[in-house]
């Protein structure tokens, strides 16, 4: 989970590794992986350039851009969270990466107007309370004619199935609640419009649990909370997770939510 509207706890270095295996198992993910992919090749960079990742994590997309750009260019990532900065500078420096990383968020980043040829951010939007903010800073550090890739989940397009349909409807408007900017992957084409960039093309991918999972940890969570707001009782809640239970056993189950990804350019 990103940090970006919290202040970070301090971990030890035990309880750091362990955040670090958590970012690194959901970058994993077959969808995240192919969306990833989608990015890097529209954004296609070339020796010489420099690029940011806004919520860099823990460090692999740098990493790789810093590959992409050679000794002539610059790749840096920003994030809000000194452990995983701390993490990503670990990892960069065992990979002998020119990499580098600041502490900062997607409201202002350390870095003067016409920075950067390339912009990549993931997974940042959905927890911004002022998504138009960070859609400003992206265009104003951007060069003319640089290129920008924003990555996030619309969790206004969860999929759930078994369950009862009210139920399960339920427990998705609980999560769309529970998070700062659900529907932000249908805002960025808008937000990067009305910030001066020009939309070039929309990649999506559908993020989905691996079926042997179950109803996993997050629908075990939110539909707690359902119950917590009144929006189904504990038997009702108890009832869905048996279902899913059965449909993970059976092969009948299905868990998702689309990711977007919105490719734009500044003008010259």
């Amino acid at each position: 989970m990103n940090t970006y509207g919290s202040r970070p706890d301090r971990f030890d270095r035990a309880g750091q590794d362990q955040l670090v295996d958590v970012r690194d198992l959901q970058a994993a993910l077959p969808g995240i992986r192919r969306l990833r992919g989608w990015a890097h090749e529209a954004l296609a960079l070339r020796p010489g350039e420099h690029a940011v990742h806004i919520g860099s994590g823990t460090g692999s997309q740098v990493i790789a851009f810093a590959e992409a750009v050679g000794p002539n260019g610059s790749a840096v990532g920003v994030e809000p969270d000194p452990q995983l900065v701390a993490a990503a500078e670990r990892r960069a420096a065992e990979a002998r990466s020119t990499a580098k990383f600041h502490s900062g968020d997607a409201y202002g980043l350390p870095f003067g107007p016409d920075s950067f040829d390339a912009v990549l951010c993931e997974r940042v939007f959905q927890h911004l309370t002022a998504p138009a903010r960070a859609a400003n800073e992206i265009a104003r550090v951007l060069r003319p004619g640089g290129r920008v890739v924003v990555m996030d989940s619309d969790w206004g397009t969860a999929i759930m199935h078994p369950g009862d349909r009210r139920v399960v409807r339920e427990v998705i408007d609980t999560l769309v609640s529970a998070t700062t900017n659900p529907l932000s992957g249908r805002r960025i084409p808008g937000l990067l419009d009305k910030a001066g960039l020009v939309v070039d093309d929309i990649g999506s991918q559908a993020l989905v649990q691996d079926r042997s999972v179950g109803a996993g940890s997050l629908v075990t969570r939110i539909s707690a909370m359902a119950v917590a707001r009144g929006a189904i009782t504990e038997a009702e809640r108890a009832q869905l997770l048996t279902d899913l239970a059965a449909g993970a056993a059976d092969g009948d189950i299905h868990l998702s939510v689309t990711m977007f990804a919105v490719l734009a350019h500044k003008p010259r």
